[in-house]
C-alpha cells in the first residue's frame, strides 16, 4: 500500500481509505462481522477510516470504535459532521451550537480521545462559514480533533472559506472529500484544480459509481429494481431511463477495455481515480469481506498513459454521466425565486 501526505497536515495515509458507511443497519449489521474486515484492511496496510455520525445514526461509528481498540494510535481516523441527528430544532448544520455537541457525541461513540480529521459533511447557507470555521479552529485548539475538511462543497464555497479563513485569522479547511469515478468526473473542471491551488488533501468516495462499474449493471442484463440500492431508489437504476442507458451503454465500452488489459471492471474504476494527481485517497467502502478482496485486489494496478487516454475517450474530462447521488446542488438552481425578478420587473422595457 503506498502512502501520501494529507494536504498540508504532514499526516501520511494509505492511497485507500477504508470508508464505513455500510457497516450497521443500512448495510453489514453483524458487528463482530464488519469489525473483522475493518481489521483485515489495516493488517493489509489501510490505516485511514472515514466514517461519519449520520451512517446508521451513529452506529458506524460504534463499530469503528470496537474495531480500535488497541490500535488506535496506527489509524488515522476521520468522521463528519452536518445531517441531522434525531427529531428536533438544532439537531444538524454546521453551526457552532451543534459542532460543538456533536463533535463530543462522536467522540463517545467512537471511543477515543480526538478525531484526526473532521469534516463538514454539506455545505450550510444558514450559517456563516466564519462561524462554522470559528467553532472548528477552537477544536484544533483544545487538542479533539486534529485537522478539519469540507466535504462536496462547490469549488466557489471552497475558495471563500480559505479567503474567510485568511481574513480572521482562522484554521482552514486541509481536505475536500467529493464524489469522483469515470462516470462522475465534473470535480476536475474547478473542484480539484482548486484543492490543488490551496495544497488540500482530496479523499473521493464512489468510485465505482453507486454499482454501476462493479459490473452487476449491464446493458440487456436484467436489473432487479426491488432489492439493494434499486430498491432504495429505482429511478437511478432504472434501465429504461436514458440516463441510465448512457452508463450501461459506457459500461461496456469500460468493461471491453478492463478486459483488453487484464484486469476487472472494478479494479480499472478505483485505479482511475486513484491516478489523479491532485487525489490523496480513495474511499472504497465495503459491506463484505469478498467485496473488500475484490477492491483491494487491484491496488496495484497501474493504468499506463494509452488505457487512460482511452479512459478519456469513452468519456470527457470534466464531464458528468449522471449527477452524483448525494451532491449538493446551488441554491441558485433548486430556487426559482433566486433566478426570477417580480414580475413588474421582467421586461426590459416598461
Amino acid at each position: 500500500m503506498r502512502y501520501r501526505t494529507l494536504g498540508g497536515t504532514g499526516i501520511e495515509v494509505s492511497a485507500h481509505c477504508l470508508g464505513t458507511m455500510m457497516f450497521g443497519s443500512v448495510g453489514n449489521s453483524d458487528h463482530d462481522d464488519s469489525v473483522r474486515i475493518i481489521h483485515s484492511a489495516l493488517d493489509r496496510g489501510v490505516n485511514f477510516l472515514d466514517t461519519a455520525d449520520m451512517y446508521s445514526a451513529g452506529e458506524s461509528e460504534v463499530i469503528v470504535g470496537k474495531a480500535l481498540k488497541g490500535r488506535r494510535d496506527d489509524v488515522v481516523l476521520a468522521t463528519k459532521v452536518h445531517f441531522p441527528m434525531g427529531e428536533g430544532r438544532n439537531r444538524g448544520g454546521n453551526s457552532r451550537r451543534w459542532i460543538v455537541k456533536e463533535v463530543e457525541e462522536s467522540l463517545k461513540r467512537l471511543d477515543t480521545e480526538w478525531i484526526d480529521l473532521y469534516q463538514i459533511h454539506r455545505p450550510d447557507h444558514t450559517t456563516d462559514i466564519e462561524e462554522t470555521l470559528s467553532a472548528l479552529t477552537d477544536l484544533v485548539r483544545e487538542g479533539k480533533i486534529r485537522a478539519f475538511g469540507c466535504s462536496t462543497f462547490p469549488a466557489e464555497e471552497i475558495v471563500e472559506s480559505h479567503v474567510v479563513a485568511e481574513r480572521r485569522g482562522l484554521h482552514r479547511f486541509r481536505t475536500e472529500q467529493p464524489p469522483y469515478s469515470i462516470l462522475a468526473r465534473g470535480i476536475e473542471t474547478a473542484v480539484l484544480p482548486v484543492c490543488e491551488r490551496y495544497g488540500m488533501g482530496v479523499l473521493t468516495w464512489s468510485p465505482l459509481a453507486s454499482g454501476f462499474l462493479t459490473g452487476k449493471y449491464r446493458k440487456g442484463g436484467a436489473i432487479d429494481l426491488t432489492t439493494g440500492r434499486a430498491a432504495l431508489t429505482p429511478a437511478r437504476f432504472d434501465p429504461t431511463l436514458p440516463v441510465n442507458i448512457a452508463k450501461l451503454e459506457i459500461v461496456e465500452q469500460l468493461a471491453e477495455l478492463a478486459d483488453s488489459i487484464g484486469c476487472s471492471l472494478p479494479e480499472l474504476s478505483v485505479a482511475f481515480t486513484v491516478a489523479h494527481p491532485a487525489v490523496t485517497s480513495v474511499i472504497i467502502g465495503p459491506r463484505t469481506m469478498e467485496q473488500l478482496d475484490g477492491l483491494l485486489k487491484g491496488a496495484a494496478l497501474t493504468l499506463d498513459d494509452e488505457t487512460l487516454d482511452r479512459i478519456d475517450e469513452i468519456v470527457a474530462p470534466g464531464t458528468n454521466v449522471y449527477h452524483p447521488d448525494g451532491v449538493w446542488k446551488p441554491l441558485a438552481l433548486t430556487e426559482p425565486s433566486l433566478r426570477r425578478r417580480p414580475v413588474g420587473d421582467r421586461a426590459a422595457a416598461a
